[in-house]
């Protein structure tokens, strides 16, 4: 079991602790009430989506000594207007970049989306996911 902590600091502003001790900032502080000091938390859930399903796929694709140069994640979501602010669309966009074959890259997306990923097999249940990529050879 994982367990994380996180701590108040001032006004909205807190400090979340993984359970491999790294922290991050959440939140804002009270003198700038409209600009965040931190991450949204919202935010934090597209990106638990998309480093998942990224660690998966790059995992796959070394394996397969795909010659990747680089890689991007592009990762949003449609929100409802009022509270509570629910996912109702998460779409992952990954840019891959090398001459990576197509195929190889599909598949790995596939495994990791229907397979590895807890996160996105969490949220697939209450929030429709989509994904897309684009291959960038320089």
């Amino acid at each position: 079991m994982d367990t994380i902590s996180l701590y108040w600091v001032s006004g909205k502003l807190m400090v979340g602790i993984g359970s491999n001790n790294h922290s991050i900032a959440i939140g804002k502080l009270p003198e700038n009430a409209e600009q965040f000091s931190g991450m949204k938390p919202s935010d934090l859930l597209l990106l638990a989506a998309a480093s998942c399903s990224s660690y998966d796929i790059l995992e796959i694709l070394r394996k397969q000594r795909e010659p990747l140069q680089a890689f991007k994640v592009v990762c949003s979501g449609e929100q409802q207007q009022e509270p509570p602010y629910s996912f109702t669309s998460i779409n992952i966009h990954y840019i891959i970049y090398g001459e990576v074959d197509e195929e190889k890259l599909q598949k790995a997306i596939k495994l990791s989306e229907d397979k590895y990923c807890s996160v996105i097999s969490t949220l697939r249940t209450g929030v429709p996911i989509t994904s897309d990529f684009e291959i960038v050879v320089q």
